[in-house]
């Protein structure tokens, strides 16, 4: 069974600051790779990686290793959805051989993390910032935390919502049907697919600018 855990956080004036800080460097670095990928047509995720890897590092050092992996998987995973979706207005087959266009990033991008950059225990949240760790206090049951441990985990996505409020997300793969239950922080939601696919739009956060 596919499970997203939406978790808002609590996050202080200070806290909302660094993660601002957090999602527009990883803005930044997709912005670098996305004209790598116009230029060359290279979007899967371990040739984009050979690609792009060293560079990025050394010109984001701030960021680090597994961050920069994971905004290599953000414009793969983006530009799945836009050049080969066949919902897509941009995809291949209707540029017929036209220049790709160039994708934008806004600095309201989601930020990917993974286990190596975000961990859950003890009810404690601690996730990467640009400046050190930074911790949340999870209102969690003990067998909603070993779902986090037990489960297959696809993805781990925080966003900012219209309301200026930061949300994690965890997409999860379960062997079986037991759901978590629902609480103040925690909002489960059954999916058909993790993680969601799209019917085809283009995502808020990216701007195509089209080729002559």
């Amino acid at each position: 069974m596919n499970l997203i855990l939406r978790i808002p956080l609590q996050a202080t004036p200070e806290q909302a600051t660094r993660l601002l800080a957090l999602q527009q460097a990883f803005a930044q670095v997709c912005n670098v790779l996305a004209p790598l990928v116009q230029q060359t047509r290279v979007w899967n995720r371990v040739a984009l990686h050979h690609l792009a890897y060293r560079q990025l590092r050394e010109q984001f050092p701030a960021l680090g290793s597994q961050m920069v992996c994971n905004a290599i998987y953000s414009v793969s995973r983006t530009c799945r959805r836009v050049y080969q979706n066949p919902a897509s207005p941009f995809n291949l087959n209707r540029l017929q051989g036209k220049p790709l266009p160039l994708l934008r990033f806004r600095d309201s991008c989601p930020v990917y993390f993974d286990r190596h950059t975000l961990s859950v225990k003890g009810g404690q949240l601690s996730m990467f910032t640009l400046d050190g760790r930074m911790r949340f206090e999870l209102a969690l049951r003990p067998e909603d935390e070993a779902a986090f441990h037990s489960a297959k985990l696809r993805e781990i996505v925080l966003a900012r919502r219209r309301d200026g409020v930061f949300e994690l997300s965890f997409y999860l793969e379960t062997a079986g049907d037991k759901v978590p239950a629902q609480s103040a922080q925690v909002r489960v939601e059954r999916t058909g697919a993790v993680p969601p696919s799209g019917v085809g739009e283009i995502p808020e956060y990216v701007m195509v600018e089209k080729t002559a």
